[in-house]
């Protein structure tokens, strides 16, 4: 349920690593705790985000969560689709759903995120 390949954090986010860019978007716990979501709002192409830091909102019809960005950087791409059809999200979450593509600015920040295998024994603790 939880791809090997990815890198997760304590508020449930995911990156995918391609060389100085990572992918993010939220875990199948988080989306699934969620709801079906009915609005998500990601920032704009240019934006420097920084780790832990608040980047952008996903709500659905249980609550409005704030993300936290799981790396510092400058965002190169973002999933403008998902303000029309948020509801991607909820059905392909390491997929179509991804939320936004940001420009690593320190590598050593991903030292602070889990492999798959931890991701899931912290899970077992909530």
């Amino acid at each position: 349920m939880y791809p090997q390949e990815l890198r997760y954090n304590e508020w449930h986010e995911w990156i995918r690593v391609d060389g100085s860019v990572v992918t993010v978007g939220i875990s199948h716990y988080a989306q699934d705790q969620m709801g079906d979501l009915v609005y998500v709002e990601v920032p704009e192409v240019g934006r420097r985000v920084a780790a832990g830091e608040p980047f952008a909102s996903i709500e659905s019809v249980k609550a409005v969560q704030d993300l936290n960005a799981p790396v510092s950087g400058a965002v190169v791409e973002a999933n403008t689709a998902l303000s029309d059809v948020p509801e991607t999200v909820n059905r392909d979450c390491y997929g179509e759903g991804w939320l936004v593509k940001i420009e690593i600015e320190d590598a050593s920040e991903l030292a602070n995120l889990w492999d798959a295998e931890r991701y899931e024994g912290f899970l077992k603790t909530l």
